[in-house]
C-alpha cells in the first residue's frame, strides 16, 4: 500500500488554470489539466457553448448518466419544465417560511458551507420528496446530503463505507421509482408533479431504466441542495467580508456573488470536427474545458474583474461573458427559480440581519462545484443585539 506521505498532492485545477490564463496571451490554450484544451475567452466561450454553427457536439450538462445521456430531447425540456413549474410553485406558497428558518438554523452562528446547504434542503425538502413518501427514503435522502453533497463530505469516509452506502442508497431510491412507473402519473397529471421523483418518472415514461431515473433524480438532488447552498454561501461570505455593501440592491449582490464565484465554474464539451478555436486548433479527440470562473474575470470585458462590485450589475453583463448556469440550448432550466430563492434570502438578510464573518483563511474548495472556503457567520439584529435561539 502507498503511505498518505506517498501520494500525490491533490490539483487545484482552478488555480492551474487561473496560472496559465495569468501566464499566456491567448483566450484558449492546450492545457496541462489532462490534455484539455481551456476556453476563457467570451467569444470562443459563446461560439462552444451557443453552438449555433455546430462547433461542438450536443450534449447535456445536467442529464448525464453513467451509461450517456437520459433523452430524448424533448424529454429533458418536459422535464425541466416540470421540475422549474414545481420549484416556482412551492417558492411562492412557501417564502413566509424563510423568516423564519433564517432564525431558526442561522442565527446566531453558523458553519458554513454546511448551513446554507441545509438550510436549501430543508426549504425545498418537499420539492426533492413530498410528505407522504415513505419516511426511510426521506432519511436516506438527508443521508446522501449528508454524506455526499456537503463540501468536503466523501473525503470524511472510507471507500468501503460510502460504496456500501451507495449501493444502499440506490436500492432505496430504484425501489421508489420503479413503484411509481408502476402507477403511471404523467407529467400532465391534473393535480401536477408531487415532488422531484415525480417529474423525473412522468419525463421517462414507464419504459425508462430505473437506474437512469435514478441518476437524474440525484443530479437534482445535487443541483439543489448542493448548488443553490454553495451560491448562498458565496453571497453570505462576500456581505460579511464587505459590510459597506450590505446595502446593495440583493438581486446585485447575488449576480456579482455568482461572478466571482461561478458554483458551475467548468464545463465539458467535445469538438464536432477539427477546425480552429480561438487561433488553437482543434479535433474531436480533445476535450474542451469552457471556464466560467476566467471568463467571469476577463480583464478585457470585466472592470476591476477581481473585485465585488454590485453596483455593476446597473447595467447587463458582456455578451458571453456571464455564465453561471450554462449558456445556449442547455442553459439550466431552474436559473430563474435559483437567482430567485437566492435574491429572497439575501434580502432577508441584508434587510433584518447585520451579517459578520470568520473565515478559517482557506480558498475556495475545488471539486465538480465551486463550493465556498469553511467560515463562521454570525447574526445579529440591527440593534446590535445577537439572536437568542
Amino acid at each position: 500500500m502507498t503511505s498518505s506521505s506517498q501520494r500525490p498532492a491533490p490539483v487545484d485545477e482552478l488555480a492551474l488554470l487561473k496560472a496559465e490564463f495569468e501566464g499566456g496571451s491567448a483566450d484558449v490554450w492546450r492545457s496541462a489539466l489532462g490534455g484539455g484544451v481551456c476556453v476563457a475567452g467570451p467569444e470562443a466561450v459563446r461560439a462552444v457553448m451557443g453552438n449555433r454553427h455546430g462547433v461542438v457536439a450536443e450534449t447535456s450538462d445536467f442529464y448525464h448518466h453513467r451509461h450517456g445521456v437520459f433523452g430524448p430531447r424533448s424529454a429533458q425540456i418536459a422535464v425541466g419544465r416540470a421540475a422549474r413549474g414545481l420549484m416556482q410553485r412551492h417558492l411562492q406558497d412557501h417564502r413566509a417560511d424563510l423568516p423564519g428558518l433564517v432564525a431558526e438554523l442561522l442565527a446566531p452562528c453558523s458553519e458554513w458551507p454546511d448551513a446554507g446547504n441545509l438550510l436549501v434542503l430543508r426549504h425545498l425538502r418537499e420539492v426533492l420528496l413530498h410528505p407522504d413518501a415513505p419516511p426511510h427514503l426521506h432519511r436516506t435522502v438527508e443521508a446522501i446530503v449528508a454524506r455526499a453533497v456537503l463540501a468536503g463530505a466523501r473525503q470524511r469516509r472510507r471507500a468501503a463505507s460510502r460504496l456500501l452506502f451507495r449501493r444502499r442508497a440506490l436500492h432505496a431510491l430504484h425501489t421508489e421509482i420503479s413503484a411509481r412507473q408502476r402507477a403511471a402519473r404523467p407529467l400532465d397529471h391534473p393535480a401536477g408533479p408531487r415532488d422531484l421523483v415525480d417529474v423525473v418518472v412522468g419525463g421517462g415514461g414507464p419504459a425508462a431504466d430505473p437506474r437512469e431515473l435514478v441518476e437524474v433524480y440525484l443530479s437534482f438532488l445535487f443541483a439543489t441542495a448542493g448548488s443553490i447552498g454553495f451560491a448562498l454561501g458565496w453571497s453570505v461570505l462576500l456581505l460579511g467580508t464587505h459590510p459597506e455593501r450590505a446595502a446593495a440592491d440583493p438581486g446585485r449582490t447575488v449576480r456579482e456573488a455568482l461572478r466571482l464565484w461561478p458554483v458551475a465554474w467548468l464545463f465539458a464539451r467535445t469538438p464536432s470536427r477539427p477546425q480552429e478555436l480561438g487561433g488553437t486548433p482543434v479535433t474531436p479527440r480533445d476535450r474542451l474545458m469552457v471556464c466560467s470562473y476566467l471568463a467571469h474575470r476577463h480583464p478585457a470585458y470585466w472592470e476591476r474583474p477581481d473585485e465585488f462590485v454590485p453596483e455593476r450589475w446597473a447595467e447587463g453583463p458582456p455578451d458571453g461573458a456571464y455564465l453561471p448556469f450554462g449558456l445556449g440550448p442547455h442553459t439550466c432550466a431552474g436559473a430563474t427559480v435559483t437567482v430567485r430563492l437566492l435574491e429572497d434570502l439575501v434580502g432577508l438578510l441584508t434587510r433584518d440581519w447585520r451579517v459578520s464573518v470568520t473565515s478559517d483563511g482557506g480558498g475556495p474548495q475545488v471539486g465538480p462545484a465551486l463550493a465556498p472556503p469553511r467560515f463562521t457567520a454570525t447574526l445579529s439584529r440591527p440593534d446590535g443585539c445577537p439572536e437568542r435561539r
